[in-house]
């Protein structure tokens, strides 16, 4: 499925960011004030994020939005 493979590539773009930061999904977590458990399956493309919440990870990546999706 189409959709199901975009979630997947904005997991992996997001767990790509946050390793090079050096953090770990707990700390994302806390940076982004969202569940642990939320970062999980958005990195292992099990979740749909808003994009309300794809807009707080970028921020608390300090990464533009666009990079988000730059897969």
């Amino acid at each position: 499925m189409i959709m199901a493979s975009i979630y997947e590539k904005l997991g992996k773009q997001i767990e790509v960011l946050r390793r090079r930061q050096g953090l770990t999904q707990e700390q994302l977590a806390v940076k982004a004030k969202i569940d642990l458990t939320t970062v999980s399956n958005i990195e292992s493309g099990n979740r749909n994020p808003s994009l309300k919440t794809i807009y707080t990870l970028s921020r608390a990546l300090r990464t533009p939005l666009k990079e988000m999706f730059d897969f």
